[in-house]
């Protein structure tokens, strides 16, 4: 019996060292491979009841885990869509072949790092065939709230490179200085005109036109002007006219002291804007706040006004995409906007090492994992999403090899005890000679 015992604890312990050789050749076999998540091989005692007088060897048995909450280094690299977590989050990816299910399923695997690159048809994809998911923007790039415990709104992310888009002007900053002498008895009245470039929502250049005539009183100054804005994507219609009002106080003077609207939206003093509507919607004209010298004063005898800040761009070309911190995924065009189009959210689970290991360095979710939860990348204990980056293998070329010669004199140990068992046995046989 106790002889029967030794031998099999002796295959026992072969076996486990065979299955300690195979984590370790794995670990050195991937020790390039981004993303991979070393895998360690331990012993556990089996212990068979006995009484006081003998012993019987329990053997050994084997567990061997995947450390996912183990992180390799970041390294950066040349491409936008080179993709890591500063932290213990995961990206959530699918399979490309899962792209062609007529149903729509997509399922969801987590992933800590991937070089996605747009593929034939635009989604974003590394090279073995996962693609990134996230959640869609709405056409003016905010995202609307989803549930953050439920996959069923993540989407494949698509950018087509080569897709045409135009971004509408909707707001504009108006910095100018009105000639103080033209509101003064026995002054021409003559307009002062400025015009600027806008894009309507179809992409196409229009121009307001902004008129400023000055109020010429009997006598001394009005310190006043009537500011007109035409349209020129309303057959030059007039779409907003006030009445300006500059303040003639020592430390204040040439400052807005007043706007009247005329027609037009109302002045909104806090804001220091006012709305109107051209043909493609409200647009959003800052004049500066009242006593503010930054936006429309009037002072000395001069017209002048700097370049008109305002948003908005022609139709452009998409040419890339970027992820930035937040996960937000910006679709970047050629005419100089940009727009984001999906946000990426950061998966974290209670277990990471309870998931399921998949090929090409993908996890599924378990019960040994728990429950997962959707973060906002840079929320919560996920961490952000970084760039031009990729994580490396957390394996130690050095440590594998010393657990090697470990493994290797633990093998040769437990095969000398299969052989002197064999040689009792056969010393055993003997007396019966």
């Amino acid at each position: 019996m106790t002889i029967s015992s030794s031998l099999n604890a002796g295959v026992a312990g072969l076996n486990v060292n065979a299955s300690r050789l195979a984590s370790i050749s794995d670990n050195i076999a991937n020790s390039g491979t981004y993303g991979y998540k070393r895998a360690v091989t331990d012993f556990q005692s089996m212990v068979i009841g006995q009484g006081r007088g003998s012993y019987s060897a329990g053997g050994v048995r084997v567990i061997t885990d995947r450390l996912v909450d183990q992180r390799g280094t970041l390294v950066t690299t040349n491409n936008p869509t080179d993709l890591a977590i500063g932290g213990r989050g995961m990206l959530p990816v699918t399979t490309a072949n899962s792209l062609n299910d007529p149903a729509g399923t997509n399922p969801v695997m987590l992933a800590t790092t991937g070089s996605f690159r747009p593929d034939s048809e635009g989604y974003l994809t590394t090279q073995t065939g996962l693609v990134l998911m996230g959640w869609p923007a709405d056409p003016d790039g905010t995202v609307p709230t989803f549930p953050r415990d439920t996959t069923a709104a993540l989407e494949p992310i698509r950018a087509n490179t080569g897709q045409f888009a135009g971004d509408p002007t909707t707001t504009m900053d108006l910095t100018v200085n009105l000639p103080a002498t033209a509101t003064a008895a026995g002054e021409t009245g003559d307009a002062l005109v400025m015009s600027t470039e806008y894009f309507d929502n179809l992409g196409t250049s229009q121009v307001l036109e902004v008129t400023y005539t000055p109020t010429v009183p009997a006598s001394g100054s009005s310190n006043e002007w009537t500011m007109t804005i035409r349209d020129s994507a309303s057959a030059n219609a007039v779409v907003g006219e006030y009445t300006v009002t500059f303040d003639t106080a020592r430390g204040s003077g040439g400052n807005l002291a007043s706007v009247t609207a005329i027609s037009g939206g109302a002045y909104d003093a806090a804001a220091g804007a006012v709305s109107v509507n051209v043909d493609g919607g409200p647009l959003e004209i800052s004049i500066g706040a009242l006593g503010d010298p930054s936006g429309l004063t009037q002072l000395s005898d001069t017209f002048s006004f700097a370049p008109v800040v305002k948003d908005g761009s022609p139709v452009g070309n998409l040419t890339s995409v970027e992820v930035d911190p937040e996960g937000m995924v910006h679709a970047i065009y050629d005419s100089g906007f940009t727009r984001v189009i999906y946000q990426v959210p950061v998966i974290d689970v209670p277990n990471p090492n309870g998931l399921i290991a998949v090929n090409n360095q993908a996890y599924q979710i378990s019960p040994d994992s728990g429950s997962f939860f959707m973060w906002d990348a840079g929320d919560g204990p996920t961490g952000d999403v970084i760039g031009f980056a990729r994580e490396e293998s957390t394996s130690d070329v050095a440590g594998e090899l010393t657990q090697l010669i470990q493994t290797q004199r633990a093998y040769s140990s437990n095969a000398k005890i299969i052989q002197t068992v064999d040689e009792m046995l056969q010393e055993t046989t003997n007396i019966k000679r």
